[in-house]
């Protein structure tokens, strides 16, 4: 929230706090009471717009302020005024090493500041706006634990001395108070004034109080991978699922242990952060992908070694500077109930038996767990007693067991399989689970049974609105964040009720202020829902979860949620397009953007574990290598973080299904293969768009428009791209061009003057008309930046 006016115009809250956060090189900025005299601070930083004229927009709160201008980050060289007229437009001309220059701002808002490092001379004039000082998920203002705050309430404009009295909440005393805080959560501090005629007003200031730093996670580039998949670092570990069995391969391959030993190969493609499948315990025939929760409490042995714990892996990826991203699951859990929750009936699996089947190795005998001692993999301790009984002997599966549902005995052959496998939805605990059956047809466009009913067999639907199991979850999310995890990623999002997902995703920000959430709200088209063009409303579509508002026609009726999801909506179309060796239609997609709580925010993909840009959306990228090369410069370049899905790199399992799709598919033949394989050649580090995206990665981490910036002057002509990159009001600004299938002349006009340079080929172009021109070659990009660091990284089969 921000500060707002009081009723009578008389006071104004300053606040004082003193942090320390690294700022991008600029050779001027304006450094003054508003910034706490810092002169590398974000807010005082100024734009070169032409020849020797400096510009910034800066927000101000009512009073009085004091500023003066500096030049390379330092207070070597700064220029004042004392002698100058405190009213404004204020108008003068600096002079080097002299006295503050003092201001009367008469209400909040943005002023535009210049300076011309040649005459002088400077202006400070009132643009408008109305929005708060600092922008940092909800709060007023961020601080690091241990920080001083001092709220200030002195300057307060108070003519005729009317104001009696000051008093804080929060213990705080005095017209200026101060607290040091030295734990992490979110803290509202409200200031409450007094006057003669007893009439009160008052003021409120969330302070939002972190472990560390928060960093901006759209500064990050995402790395996504199966944990299962990707590498094997502890071969005593694995394991066979007992659903599509393939020797030589287990399920469970690839673990903690062995991304441990393989963070720097995600590190030298430039990667930051590394998205994992979930590590929570699981139980089903197929639970290698971590989406069928057991336990929320442990992590999954499959995944773990001695000094391969998830502890050790969030301790080693972020000694390497890399952040840990988790996959969670709410809306579900798997067929076997909760852990010590929840127990849902069926029959001990090791009693199954078939006519004509012979379980072999490693399954031998029955399909109970092969590693457990008594062959049962459901070890629930609220099971009822018949069935604990078995939990710890009979592991022939063997003895007569009477099924208390229908009184039949078994072993027997052919014995109803949902006794087993199954459950009856209609003996679900309505303390746990919703009780309107499973999905079919229609209802995937229906919000109400979306979320309300089973979508699988082994994705049994949570009664996600009831206090006892938000109270489970939240509690055992904030041990993983307790351990480090950075950021969440969050799974059948539009199978949870809006307001009622955000009730899970703010208690975790909460439990750790600054955490970023982005979830899969899955749609296989653009997901406009009311706004047109769908047949599903905008309650279940994506951008209807970054909103706050209850318009499903009017996005703009609701604030940012601080919710973001994958982007699904532009992914939609690269069926279409960039498979097919064009941008069409994404510019109209991009136009959409407003619809978004915060574009920026959004995590971009080509491909992922369920979906490609192929045929019925379901098979890895199968397009030629320079039609991949064109969609990662564009992914690059909008607005977005970037998210690679592991192996794309090196065009992995090229063409083949994401996920099984055939009754006897086994996990090689799909593009949740083993990639541990390729991982032992180096040699796949050579491979054109390893290094295609090696570079991009570099590229964008030295631009900040790139990373944070909202898209303007967007054009899309199908055969390239344009737009602009302005991030804080030109503190970082590049004009972007786009080619894909052959080279394109682009210009784009009504942008800054001054000099570019081209991240790319590092060519200078000097702009002094608002307009400028530039060839891209085929399947490239033009990167031009204003002021910027010339060629990034070294040329490539594509970037060039």
């Amino acid at each position: 929230m921000g500060m707002s006016m009081f009723q009578k115009n008389i006071v104004c809250l300053f606040l004082f706090c003193f942090m320390l956060f690294a700022s991008p090189y600029q050779n001027i900025s304006v450094a003054g009471s508003f910034n706490q005299w810092n002169p590398a601070s974000e807010t005082g930083k100024m734009s070169l717009v032409s020849g020797s004229h400096w510009e910034a927009v800066v927000y101000l709160s009512q009073g009085t302020i004091e500023y003066k201008f500096t030049a390379n980050n330092s207070w070597a060289t700064n220029w004042g005024c004392q002698s100058i007229s405190a009213a404004l437009p204020q108008k003068g001309v600096a002079v080097l090493q002299a006295g503050n220059i003092k201001v009367n701002i008469p209400a909040n808002g943005n002023y535009k500041i210049t300076f011309n490092d040649s005459t002088r001379e400077f202006t400070l004039s009132y643009v408008g706006g109305n929005i708060p000082p600092v922008a940092n998920a909800g709060a007023d203002v961020a601080v690091v634990k241990g920080t001083k705050v001092v709220f200030d309430a002195s300057a307060s404009h108070d003519p005729d001395g009317s104001i009696v009295s000051y008093s804080w909440n929060n213990g705080l005393n005095g017209v200026t108070a101060s607290k040091v805080y030295d734990q992490p959560g979110v803290y509202e501090v409200i200031l409450t004034v007094t006057d003669n005629e007893g009439a009160v007003s008052t003021d409120s200031i969330t302070v939002m109080v972190t472990k560390e730093a928060i960093a901006d996670f759209r500064s990050e580039t995402i790395y996504f991978l199966i944990t299962t998949r990707f590498y094997d670092g502890d071969p005593s570990n694995n394991f066979y699922c007992r659903d599509r069995v393939k020797i030589g391969d287990p399920h469970w391959r690839g673990d903690f242990k062995g991304l441990i030993e393989k963070l720097d190969y995600i590190k030298d493609l430039g990667f930051t952060a590394i998205w994992i499948t979930p590590p929570v315990e699981n139980r089903s025939g197929l639970d290698y992908h971590g989406y069928h929760a057991y336990d929320w409490t442990k992590v999954d042995p499959r995944l773990e070694s001695p000094e391969a714990t998830y502890q050790d892996l969030i301790k080693a990826a972020h000694a390497k500077g890399l952040k840990i991203v988790q996959d969670v699951v709410i809306n579900h859990s798997c067929n076997y109930g909760i852990r010590g929750k929840v127990w849902i009936d069926r029959l001990p699996i090791k009693y199954f038996r078939k006519s004509g089947v012979e379980f072999t190795w490693p399954y031998e005998h029955n399909l109970g767990n092969y590693l457990f001692p008594n062959r049962e993999d459901n070890d629930n301790p609220v099971a009822p007693q018949w069935f604990r009984e078995r939990q710890n002997s009979d592991p022939m599966g063997t003895k007569p067991l009477v099924d208390p549902k229908t009184g039949v005995t078994i072993p027997k052959n052919d014995y109803n399989p949902n006794r087993f496998f199954g459950i009856d939805a209609n003996t679900l605990s309505v303390d746990w689970y919703h009780q309107d059956g499973f999905m079919s047809g229609g209802d995937w466009e229906s919000p109400k049974s979306l979320q309300k009913k089973h979508m699988a067999g082994d994705c049994i639907d949570l009664a996600t609105g009831r206090q006892n199991v938000k109270d489970y979850i939240n509690q055992a999310i904030n041990l993983y964040l307790d351990m480090g995890v950075d950021a969440i990623r969050l799974d059948t999002v539009k199978h949870v009720e809006r307001n009622e997902l955000l009730t899970y995703v703010n208690a975790w920000k909460a439990h750790k202020p600054g955490l970023f959430v982005f979830g899969e709200n899955l749609v296989k088209g653009l997901g406009w829902g009311n706004l047109g063009g769908d047949n599903g409303p905008s309650e279940i579509r994506p951008w209807w979860y970054t909103r706050l508002g209850n318009d499903q026609y009017n996005p703009n009726s609701g604030g940012d949620s601080g919710f973001s999801v994958l982007d699904f909506s532009l992914f939609s179309t690269f069926r279409d397009n960039v498979s097919r060796g064009s941008f069409n239609g994404i510019g109209g997609v991009l136009g959409m953007d407003w619809v978004y709580g915060d574009p920026t925010t959004l995590v971009t993909f080509l491909q992922n574990h369920d979906v490609g840009p192929d045929n019925d959306f379901k098979y890895r990228f199968q397009g030629d290598q320079w039609m991949a090369a064109a969609a990662y410069n564009l992914l690059w370049t909008i607005r977005g973080i970037p998210c690679l899905y592991y192996g794309e790199e090196v065009e992995f399992m090229k063409g083949a299904p994401q996920d099984i799709c055939g009754n006897v598919d086994t996990l090689d033949t799909t593009g949740r293969a083993y990639f541990g394989d390729l991982l032992e050649n180096p040699g796949i580090q050579q491979h054109p768009l390893y290094q295609h995206i090696k570079r991009l990665n570099q590229i964008r981490k030295a631009i900040p428009a790139l990373q944070k910036a909202p898209m303007s002057k967007v054009n899309e002509w199908g055969s390239g791209m344009s737009f602009v990159r302005d991030y804080n009001n030109g503190q970082s600004y590049a004009v972007v061009g786009l080619a894909i299938g052959s080279g394109q002349s682009i210009t784009v006009g009504g942008v800054r003057n001054g000099t570019y340079k081209d991240a790319v080929t590092g060519a200078t172009i000097a702009v002094n008309s608002g307009s400028i021109s530039f060839q891209v070659k085929a399947n490239s990009a033009g990167i031009w930046v204003l002021n910027g660091p010339g060629k990034i990284g070294t040329d490539g089969t594509y970037l060039k």
